[in-house]
């Protein structure tokens, strides 16, 4: 079974994205341990004492200040008995609740001249902690020092630390989720560069090299070896490519040499060798349109009706001396732009095909910018029908041949940005069809 892949780019951003996680939460702990574990020790004054303390401040009908027990306050009250708060209105008249401390005593006549204090007692049971508010209540606006429910200060610290704490941890960790994709996704922007560059290298475009300047200097190495392994390969491509245009080339001569003896001879068995040798010369024809090809052969303007019928007269002396009938056919002539010669070899390579493995009647149709080469043979199973494009693939691996010529014809037809297309006949036997673009 085939191993799942993992994503680098997942596996960065996983592991980046936990480590930043687990940084802001031990520093979340430490700060909340280094505050409740630290000297801020002592009692604070809750906030709500002074508000109140300003709601049960009021004026007697003669508009004198006076503390009303509210209900709030008797139950302030219960909860802490050393209550005590004093304040200041804003036209001088001062009230006061429960002992104020001498401590403070003569800081009530100042308490306009005050913003805001929390004031924390030393020792227990804390009667000095207090704290200095600007109010409003039914008496109008009013400062206050008060005293009464008391909280341990490391509660406060604890509280807040952990507020600032968790703001801080979400601020930070939706910082890391946004930013921590886009900037491993920009990292990786060279490397998606360099991935589109590999998916354009094939065998018709060969020579192009992955870029290095566009990968971090950590991949740097592989790319190198790749643009390496790829000069290799076009190395041993064009020596494979001069090697097979020489045989070729060599192998023009003597088969010629061999028809001509063919044909002149008056030996029916030797005669009967003539459509073999003509279609080893086809494919030696072929293997040279492929280099030529490959090294920008010209391109003309082509009929595809007239090199239909060019075709079929040359092989007609074949298909009769072979006892078979050749038609050519077509309601429109298509014009295509390619190299002629070509074209012509690899519409003869089919017709030779046909003559060799398919029936007695065989039908060459030009059809607008295709040609289609149709026999009424046996057929071929409709899974084989890609397959008999591979080189070397023969139907019937004892039958004559080495199984290139459909390969090959593939290859001229690709190398005109067409398409060839193996499909069974309606009344039996095989259609195989070359469609090209239309010339420009």
């Amino acid at each position: 079974m085939k191993r799942h892949q993992t994503s680098l780019k997942s596996r960065l951003i996983t592991r980046q994205l936990f480590l930043q996680f687990l940084a802001l939460a031990a520093a979340a702990i430490g700060f909340i341990f280094f505050f409740v574990s630290s000297t801020l020790d002592g009692m604070y004054v809750e906030a709500t004492v002074s508000e109140i303390a300003a709601d049960a401040i009021t004026r007697d009908p003669e508009g004198a200040v006076v503390v009303e027990m509210t209900p709030e306050l008797v139950q302030l009250q219960q909860e802490s008995p050393d209550l005590w708060f004093a304040a200041r209105l804003v036209d001088g008249d001062e009230v006061s609740f429960g002992h104020v401390p001498t401590e403070f005593a003569s800081l009530v006549a100042n308490l306009d001249k005050l913003s805001a204090a929390d004031i924390r007692g030393q020792f227990e049971p804390f009667t000095l902690s207090a704290i200095v508010r600007q109010e409003s209540g039914p008496a109008g606006e009013m400062k206050i020092i008060a005293h009464g429910r008391l909280r341990p200060f490391t509660a406060l610290i604890t509280v807040a630390s952990n507020i600032v704490a968790l703001a801080i941890f979400l601020t930070l960790a939706l910082v890391s989720v946004v930013a921590t994709p886009i900037i491993v996704r920009r990292a990786f922007a060279g490397v998606m560069k360099t991935t589109e560059e590999a998916q354009r290298i094939n065998a018709e475009h060969r020579g192009i090299r992955l870029s290095e300047d566009k990968v971090p200097r950590e991949i740097g190495p592989l790319v190198r070896a790749v643009n390496d392994a790829l000069s290799r390969l076009d190395e041993g491509y064009d020596r494979q490519q001069r090697f097979i245009a020489s045989a070729a080339h060599e192998l023009r001569t003597p088969i010629a040499i061999l028809k001509m003896k063919i044909d002149a001879a008056q030996d029916s068995d030797m005669r009967a060798l003539l459509p073999d040798v003509s279609r080893l010369a086809t494919l030696a024809e072929q293997l040279l349109d492929l280099h030529r090809l490959d090294n920008g052969a010209p391109r003309d303007r082509i009929k595809l009706m007239d090199l239909a019928r060019d075709v079929a007269a040359d092989l007609a002396p074949l298909l009769i001396a072979s006892g078979k009938t050749i038609e050519v056919v077509g309601d429109k002539s298509g014009v295509i732009s390619g190299n002629p010669g070509s074209i012509e070899r690899a519409l003869t390579n089919l017709v030779q095909n046909a003559l060799e493995h398919g029936g007695d009647e065989i039908i060459v149709r030009a059809d607008g910018i295709s040609l289609e080469v149709e026999d009424n043979g046996s057929g071929i199973p409709r899974e084989e029908h890609h397959r008999v494009l591979e080189p070397f693939y023969r139907l019937r691996p004892r039958s004559s041949g080495a199984g290139l010529g459909l390969s090959l014809v593939k290859q001229i037809v690709d190398h005109h940005g067409g398409r060839i297309t193996v499909a069974n006949a309606s009344g039996g036997g095989v259609i195989v069809r070359m469609e090209f673009d239309a010339a420009r």
